[in-house]
């Protein structure tokens, strides 16, 4: 064999285009999506084939569902057992299906998400409704082929008695597919086909009437009909699914949310958990303990709340925040004609009754072709009894049985089938009343093949076959509507004041990022000692602030978070608190540079923003709050290499000073504005030098205050409100410092001070001197104020800030 033979150059793309496209029809036909007419998977099919085969039925004593699941592997699926075995358990859950097609005796599993017991433990046979779906099979109502190793046939599709894929529903993922559609009443669905079958065109509208929408076997409230509709129409459409609950009153002011029913496919287990962690995680503090009080009467969680709380305002977060209410998507695909096809109702009915009208004119031709067999060895016996002495004698004269039927067929005429119906004949048959019996057998089976002759014939019969079959199986197994359909889905409206109990606590934010609140009895026991912080750290924020206020973070990339007061960690006064980095996360070099107390988010109040190379932003504080707040958000746009200075709440009608690096100042009012959204860059606010930046902004709020400067050589100086002369935005300013030629001071920080306050200066030696603002006097702009430390000793002052204090509440 030449190299030539033996490999083929190929492009990779062609060899694994070609592949998957192979990989993926096999999936798509015959693994992951329902076949339209019986609604089942092939592995789902091979399973109920097989212990139909083996006679594992409803009727007869359970059997090991490893003796069935090794049957299905070893003659129809060849793939791993577990795959069998899981698609076996499902099809006996009765949370998952609205019809069980197999019992099982043993461990299935629960509604927790707990697995199923091992094969060998459980037991199991088909139920009496999957019994259905493969009555007459044996009549070649379907199509067989052969297995995967031409052993024995199997069937492509089974008769299905009733429209499975609807009452059950599927899903199930493939390449480029998916189908997700929901289980039905039975009764309804069975009234649809017959709709349908009366009435070829009716509408969607129309089968509605009968059909209300999906039924799911752990019931719920179903909202939305619009969405059904769709999907009835189109394939594709969406609804609410919501748990049924009611509130019921304890002693002492408490009461309960009692939950009886959770939509279809929602973990209970992990519903109970998230609903737990709400609690122990204070995102909700309403709630005093959670319960899963389920046993074998039925689902019941009950969510106990904390004294005087409003029932009805948790239990819409929790249908917000939970799996309480989900959305379902129908997608509603499934193979006709080989094909998978995205189906409406319509189409799906239109498939099964198809399908039906087949399954029953090939039972009535089998019927009609047994039928005429048994006739004609019926006339046979009836003839070989009218003429019994002869027929006697003749046999008794033949040498054998070969040999009597040559001779009663030569003499009487009598064809081969009958001849060996009479040679095979028991003596007792030979009385006088088996004429009679064989001339009833025949009057039945000429009606019985003349009412088959009749279905095959005519259309209406062949329907009305049909109809009365779909009618017994609706007497024998429709069960009444477990979940509750309703027009409108409801909106849900979380009031978070209700949620939230109203508690006074002490906020604390530091510069290095770390958060919390504490309890005004933590705080007031530390007899007004701080917080055990790094020597380089210091408060940015202390405040006395109620649980269902909120703060605003400001960072120097021109980002905020934001953070409800509820939801900070609860931590003692004397301890530092929890970074910020472990509820949101910051980038690397990302530092906090302000922080604001937030009670409400009104339109009468702005933030105010400045960066460093010198744009003022004015933006409305209504515009800063958030549903959802597990990331940052833009505050103002900041280019590469440029940091945001400052944050501040203001009214928009106070006046501002600048400072810059190289000591302008710039004193203009805020009217100048105009209010701008929250992610753009705003406007110059002060005109810099190429070489100089901002440092800092004052908002001027009380004119009785003064300004205290910090400089980077440990010179401090105050200075009065009227050294700054009232100008307009975007100018360079007045110095503020004398420029000198050798080490000229630069601004680091500036405070407004009243006389009492003190201001700490900070170096990069980690030295602190707290200076008194009222022991230092005011001095005019050119004055570098008075030498604190010597910078070469103590460091170069790196940052200013006042020593703060949470004001208590009288």
């Amino acid at each position: 064999m030449t190299s030539t033979e033996r490999y083929q150059d190929l492009p990779l793309e062609e060899v694994i285009g070609d592949r998957f496209g192979r990989y993926s029809k096999y999936i798509i036909q015959d693994r992951a999506l329902p076949d339209a007419r019986d609604g089942l998977k092939p592995v789902q099919r091979r399973i109920l084939y097989a212990m139909f085969h083996e006679g594992n039925t409803h009727d007869k004593a359970f059997r090991k569902s490893a003796k069935t699941v090794g049957n299905v592997i070893g003659n129809y699926h060849p793939h791993g057992d577990s795959s069998v075995y899981e698609a076996m358990v499902r099809m006996s859950q009765d949370w998952k299906l609205r019809h069980l097609m197999v019992e099982m005796h043993g461990n299935n599993g629960s509604v927790d998400g707990d697995s199923a017991a091992a094969m060998r433990y459980t037991e199991a046979r088909l139920s009496a409704i999957a019994s259905e779906m493969l009555r007459d099979i044996g009549k070649e109502t379907v199509e067989f082929v052969p297995n995967f190793d031409d052993t024995e046939p199997e069937p492509t599709v089974l008769p299905a008695r009733f429209p499975n894929l609807l009452v059950n529903g599927s899903t199930g993922i493939s390449a480029g597919y998916a189908t997700d559609i929901p289980p039905h009443a039975l009764h309804e669905v069975i009234d649809a086909v017959l709709m349908r079958m009366d009435n070829p065109n009716v509408t969607v509208d129309e089968l509605m009437t009968v059909i209300k929408g999906p039924d799911f076997p752990t019931g719920a409230i179903i909202q939305g009909t619009g969405g059904i509709k769709t999907a009835y129409e189109t394939g594709k459409g969406r609804f609410i699914i919501r748990a049924k609950s009611e509130i019921e009153p304890l002693k002492a002011g408490k009461s309960q949310i009692v939950i009886t029913e959770i939509p279809y496919d929602v973990n209970k287990a992990n519903l109970v958990k998230k609903i737990d962690e709400l609690r122990l995680d204070r995102k909700m503090d309403g709630i005093a303990d959670v319960r899963d009080e389920s046993d074998r009467t039925g689902l019941r969680i009950v969510i106990e709340l904390k004294k005087d709380m409003d029932g009805n305002a948790i239990l819409q977060y929790l249908l917000k925040n939970t799996d309480l209410q989900v959305t379902y998507n129908f997608n509603m695909v499934a193979i006709s004609n080989r094909r998978p096809t995205l189906m409406s109702l319509p189409m799906l009915l239109d498939a099964y009754i198809d399908h039906q009208k087949e399954v029953v004119t090939r039972r009535s031709k089998y019927d009609i072709q047994k039928a005429k067999d048994r006739l004609h060895i019926v006339e046979g016996l009836m003839k070989a009894l009218s003429i019994l002495d002869e027929v006697i004698k003749a046999i008794r004269a033949s040498k054998d049985k070969r040999d009597a039927k040559t001779n009663i067929i030569s003499k009487f005429g009598f064809t081969e089938v009958q001849a060996e119906a009479i040679v095979s004949l028991q003596l007792y048959r030979l009385t006088n009343t088996d004429i009679t019996e064989l001339k009833r057998e025949d009057a039945e089976l000429r009606k019985l093949i003349e009412h088959l002759d009749a279905i095959l014939k005519s259309d209406k019969k062949l329907s009305a076959v049909i109809k009365k079959e779909l009618m017994d199986i609706r007497k024998q197994f429709s069960e009444q509507r477990r979940s509750v359909i309703e027009e409108m889905i409801e909106a849900i409206k979380v009031d978070l004041d209700i949620l939230v109990p109203s508690e006074e606590v002490v906020v604390s934010v530091t510069k290095d990022g770390y958060v919390k609140r504490t309890s005004i009895r933590s705080y007031s026991a530390s007899n007004g000692t701080g917080m055990d912080i790094k020597e380089s750290d210091y408060v940015l924020l202390e405040s006395v602030m109620n649980t269902q206020h909120h703060i605003l973070l400001f960072t120097s990339f021109g980002n905020y978070m934001y953070q409800p007061v509820h939801e900070l960690p609860d931590i003692r006064w004397r301890d530092l608190g929890q970074h910020i980095s472990s509820i949101i996360s910051l980038e690397p070099n990302e530092e906090i540079i302000a922080a604001i107390g937030v009670d409400k988010f009104d339109d009468e109040k702005s933030i105010l923003t400045v960066s460093d190379n010198g744009n003022i932003k004015l933006s409305k504080l209504s515009d800063f709050q958030v549903q959802r707040y597990s990331r940052t958000f833009k505050a103002m746009n900041i280019k590469k290499g440029n940091y945001m200075v400052d944050a501040q709440l203001v009214t928009g009608e106070e006046e501002v000073i600048l400072f810059s690096e190289q000591a302008y100042a710039l004193r203009f009012s805020l009217t100048e504005l105009t209010i701008t959204g929250i992610r753009t860059a705003g406007v110059r606010g002060m005109n810099l030098k190429t070489e100089d930046k901002l440092v800092s902004m004052i908002v001027i709020r009380d004119e009785s205050e003064s300004i205290f400067i910090a400089t980077q050589r440990g010179s401090v100086k105050r200075m009065g409100l009227k050294e700054f002369e009232i100008a307009a935005r975007a100018q360079r300013g007045l110095v503020v410092l004398k420029e000198l030629k050798t080490n000229p001071h630069r601004i680091v920080g500036t405070k407004p001070v009243k006389p009492s306050e003190n201001i700490i200066v900070a170096t990069d030696k980690d030295h602190k001197v707290t200076v008194e603002s009222g022991s230092l006097r005011l001095v005019e702009r050119l004055s570098n104020g008075s030498s604190l430390f010597d910078e070469s000793k103590e460091g170069t002052v790196v940052s200013v800030y006042k020593e703060l204090k949470a004001e208590m509440k009288s």
